[in-house]
């Protein structure tokens, strides 16, 4: 699980990027959506545009380069409105100017505390999110829902004792800002949680009195509402979550039930509101990523090969990782037009980030990428707008 998010202190090939003629466009100044808001009228039975259609005015707004959202935001409340919704990522979606962005959580060489920082398509460094409110901790989950990206639970240190936090907080990338939402019903850290059909799930972990749990909980965001579901057959922490066609994954960690690692995999269906158990697992993952609807998996054992699950036929594929002169073999992994990312966990300065390539031609998969954080990665998420 990732860690080290502070209030106080400040941390230490493309998919689809806009069109050459929207990257050619002169950039917005703030200054000019100033002047906008003389223009349009802060009120909600308003036109978004005075003049246009409010579909076609969405449409205008939608083309906006995505780094122009948060100073957009401050000119009325409708447009606020827009930018922050679904409907902002279905128009632009639609207009073909979706952004895929980068966010990694990373430290440097001068041993300040860890920080956000955003890549762009390219691989150029755009900013540093802002620090997230409430203390530093560790162990928390990390789950992106909607282009938000959500920090749940964890648990931070006092007077020497960790303290697991019930605490969930958002960053909204389109306002550059975090808020912070429902909290969880049962505190916990180092669980599992992932996004299935719009739901957030958070399974297992360790509770506030650091005993093992079983509970699992689902958050609804159009009701900002945590709700428990039933619960594991067994306790299980240290594991990690994945959504393929609607249903739940649960795998590796440990089981308090079991006698080391456990290869079980739990399965929750949504609709049916009920758990079933698989036994073609992977034990002691430390990393991971789902891409084109089948899991990639590092395993402490063998970090030098990929684990590949295909879910429709409860399979497992292994592909040998190269050798890139990297003394390193932990790694995280990262998403990107469609290609896996693997970052070196290691502040390595000659290393040269690995990227796979599933639909390349047999032989060409691997590659290496410019894209690379400015320090050792712990975790890292894509957010398309």
């Amino acid at each position: 699980m990732p860690g080290f998010v502070s209030e106080n202190k400040r941390f230490r090939e493309p998919n689809m990027c806009l069109s050459n003629l929207v990257m050619q466009d002169t950039p917005i100044r703030s200054k000019s959506y100033r002047s906008l808001t003389s223009l349009v009228v802060d009120d909600f039975d308003s036109p978004i545009l005075p003049g246009l259609p409010d579909d076609i005015a969405k449409h205008c707004l939608a083309l906006v380069p995505r780094s122009d959202f948060p100073v957009m935001s401050g000119v009325c409340k409708k447009w606020r409105h827009f930018i922050q919704s679904k409907e902002l990522i279905t128009v632009r979606q639609l207009a073909g100017v979706l952004e895929e962005w980068l966010y990694v959580l990373t430290t440097d060489s001068l041993g300040k505390p860890s920080h956000w920082e955003v890549l762009d398509c390219l691989g150029r460094k755009h900013h540093i999110l802002p620090s997230m409110p409430g203390p530093m901790r560790s162990g928390f989950g990390v789950v992106v829902l909607s282009g938000k990206l959500l920090v749940i639970g964890g648990y931070s240190v006092t007077s020497g004792t960790s303290v697991a936090s019930e605490d969930v907080y958002q960053y909204d990338s389109c306002l550059n800002r975090w808020g912070k939402l429902a909290s969880l019903n049962v505190a916990r850290h180092d669980f599992a949680c992932a996004e299935v059909s719009g739901m957030i799930y958070a399974v297992g972990g360790f509770g506030i009195d650091g005993s093992s749990l079983s509970s699992a909980e689902v958050y609804n965001p159009d009701t900002d509402t945590w709700t428990l579901i039933e619960s594991l057959r067994r306790p299980r922490y240290g594991c990690f979550a994945c959504g393929f066609e609607g249903k739940l994954y649960v795998m590796g960690g440990r089981s308090s039930f079991t006698i080391g690692n456990s290869k079980f995999v739990d399965v929750y269906d949504p609709e049916k509101h009920t758990w079933c158990e698989m036994k073609n697992g992977c034990v002691m993952v430390t990393a991971h990523a789902v891409l084109e609807k089948k899991l990639f998996c590092l395993e402490w054992k063998n970090q030098r090969k990929l684990s590949i699950y295909n879910p429709e036929d409860n399979s497992w594929e292994m592909v040998q990782i190269p050798l890139t002169g990297s003394t390193s073999i932990k790694f995280r992994f990262g998403i990107l037009g469609e290609k896996l990312l693997l970052f070196s966990l290691e502040e390595e300065p000659g290393y040269r980030t690995l990227l796979y390539d599933p639909n390349a031609t047999p032989g060409s998969e691997w590659q290496t990428s410019e894209v690379k954080p400015s320090g050792p990665c712990f975790c890292c998420v894509t957010i398309k707008v």
